[in-house]
């Protein structure tokens, strides 16, 4: 009979998800052409105030407390709008609790008819903050980039909403964007092919003024990004894209917060990675190694402040990279 009593309890909890198992996850709110939506309404609903602007840039790996309470405040209550090309309501519960003025509606895309949706252009046209969420970012170029959802992100930006993005999300903050659309690229390709077919950039996707001329990356110092960074900036220079670019890589479970007059901190557990290119490569062809010498830049550690108008930070501890023959050497 106790056997039995336990093959019963293990099933039972079995059924509602209680053993090695997260629960299955809610029904959607609705669903329409390419998409499905979850919405929370808000814990704690408040009179609403105008949102203002500000960005946040999440290197993945983790949210940071700080980020989330920076996006909320900014947002001014009101509808936040979460954009995802997988996964479900996660978002929704975590903002649910950190920001209770806030209603969330996460919106997760399938293909690119849901980018002309009226319900779903309504709630960007709606929105006090709109949150990227991280994934695939070549799924936000295809369902994205050319539509009517790409220019109410815009307008919501230039009316002042904030704007966050984590992983695959900060991937498209930028001017210019490592699109990942034939897979992601390694430090070891890219420095050794500048043209490798898995090396695939776009721009002109998001307009945020304050990184115009940027390029992002994430999970930086963990999956030893800096390398293909630097062969993403030659590769602007070297397809005319910009005379100059810079490139900041953010670590795992950090962020930099921007705000509307381009002062920026640095908060979390890791740092963010700067450097700036101005000139062509020596060497940047395909199916030959890069080389590029005297680029220089700065890390600015969790607590730094930030200016991204005369590209400083205190305190910050300045390097110099070199790439000969597709090696790359760091001095500090």
């Amino acid at each position: 009979m106790q056997a039995v009593a336990v093959i019963a309890a293990v099933l039972m909890a079995t059924a509602f998800g209680a053993v090695g198992q997260d629960a299955p996850p809610p029904p959607p709110t609705s669903t329409g052409t390419g998409y499905v939506e979850y919405t929370l309404a808000a814990k704690a609903p408040a009179q609403t105030h105008p949102p203002y602007f500000g960005v946040v840039m999440l290197g993945g790996h983790g949210d940071v407390d700080e980020a989330t309470a920076f996006f909320c405040k900014h947002s001014g209550g009101g509808k936040m709008v979460i954009l995802r090309a997988s996964g479900d309501d996660d978002y929704n519960k975590e903002f649910h609790e950190k920001c209770p003025a806030n209603s969330t509606t996460t919106i997760v895309f399938s293909s690119r008819e849901a980018s002309e949706q009226p319900w779903v252009l309504a709630q960007l046209r709606d929105a006090h903050a709109i949150f990227i969420a991280g994934g695939d970012q070549s799924n936000y170029i295809k369902f994205w980039k050319g539509t009517s959802v790409q220019k109410e992100m815009n307008a919501a930006i230039a009316r002042g909403v904030p704007i966050a993005g984590i992983s695959a999300g900060l991937a498209v903050e930028g001017e210019f964007i490592f699109a990942s659309m034939i897979d992601t690229v390694t430090t070891e390709q890219a420095l050794a092919n500048p043209y490798d077919i898995h090396v695939t950039l776009d721009k002109d996707f998001l307009a945020i003024p304050q990184l115009r001329g940027v390029i992002t990356d994430s999970h930086y110092s963990a999956r030893s990004r800096m390398g293909r960074s630097v062969v993403f900036a030659a590769r602007i220079l070297q397809d005319r894209w910009a005379k100059q670019i810079h490139v900041m890589g953010i670590d795992e479970t950090t962020a930099v917060l921007v705000q509307a007059d381009g002062s920026a901190r640095v908060v979390g557990k890791g740092a963010a990675h700067i450097f700036a290119m101005d000139a062509p490569a020596e060497t940047c062809a395909d199916g030959t190694p890069l080389t590029v010498r005297g680029l220089s830049g700065f890390v600015a550690p969790s607590g730094s402040t930030l200016n991204l108008k005369t590209w400083t930070a205190t305190p910050s501890e300045s390097f110099t990279i070199n790439v000969v023959d597709g090696k790359m050497t760091v001095t500090k």
